[in-house]
């Protein structure tokens, strides 16, 4: 029998069980991929106003997510261990990821990669974590967007510090240090989407949530592919605007921002190609 893949889904802040169930079904459903399902819920109080409990909360379910994942990783029959994580819920799993590199020397081997996504972090505490997990952690792939209102509202409660799924990434230090790092940021701020709040842009497209799925379902790295995960989210979202070697498809793809070192490599292609053709086309 083939070793299956899972997919583990934690949550964010005012998330309550089945609010989390309905997500993360919807999520399954719009991958549309052959991966193992797997939720992991924090007590969450679900309340707006409660967020100092739902962030201690969290915090105190880290060692039961680091069980969860060694227990997985452990199992015969899973092959390869996806997170996607989202809101308040990528501190339970970067805290959980840290612990388990600091007790065992290394994250699991099996667990691959890690979507963070709107992650409500402080930038200062992820660049801790990702250190403390060494050189053999998982591929990481962040989801930002600079108009994410929730993480505006957190940020003011933090003291103005920013919070990691609102950073810009075309902006230093950022981009400096995640491609140094090897971390692959989709910028979403672009991205229309039906949450008032754009804080849950990742799961609003199932056509972004299909490519995803896909991607991962080859069993795959993000940044594996010929062809960068970026590259697709620009062809889906943006339509025939994105077509390659058009001054429309590269003003998008621009616009979009994805920090990939794949998709940067074929913009730049892209924005070679069409100068070389627009100068054939006015030499005489």
């Amino acid at each position: 029998m083939p070793q299956r893949r899972v997919l583990l889904f934690v949550h964010g802040f005012n998330n309550r069980f089945d609010d989390a169930v309905f997500r993360f079904a919807q999520i399954v459903h719009d991958a549309g991929t052959p991966v193992a399902p797997v939720l992991f819920t924090w007590p969450s109080r679900g309340s707006v106003l409660a967020y100092g409990y739902d962030r201690e909360s969290n915090t105190y379910s880290r060692t039961a997510l680091e069980t969860t994942l060694r227990m997985l990783a452990r199992d015969p029959s899973v092959g390869e261990i996806s997170i996607l994580a989202h809101s308040m819920g990528n501190w339970v799993t970067l805290e959980a990821l840290r612990q388990m590199a600091i007790r065992d020397g290394r994250v699991a081997p099996k667990i691959r990669n890690v979507l963070l996504a709107a992650p409500d972090v402080d930038v200062d505490l992820f660049r801790e974590a990702i250190m403390d997990m060494g050189r053999q952690r998982p591929g990481f792939t962040l989801f930002v967007s600079q108009d994410d209102r929730a993480l505006a509202v957190s940020r003011r409660l933090w003291g103005d510090a920013v919070r990691l799924g609102a950073i810009d990434p075309e902006q230093e230090p950022y981009r400096g240090e995640m491609e140094q790092a090897g971390i692959t940021v989709l910028n979403l701020s672009k991205l229309r989407s039906g949450d008032p709040l754009n804080h849950s842009k990742y799961a609003e497209s199932p056509e972004v949530v299909r490519i995803i799925g896909r991607e991962l379902a080859e069993g795959q790295t993000l940044t594996d592919s010929r062809v960068g995960v970026g590259d697709r989210i620009i062809q889906v979202t943006a339509g025939a605007a994105a077509a390659v070697g058009t001054a429309a498809g590269i003003a998008v793809s621009a616009s979009v921002a994805v920090v990939d070192p794949r998709t940067r490599e074929n913009l730049k292609s892209h924005v070679e190609n069409f100068g070389q053709t627009v100068s054939g086309a006015v030499e005489p």
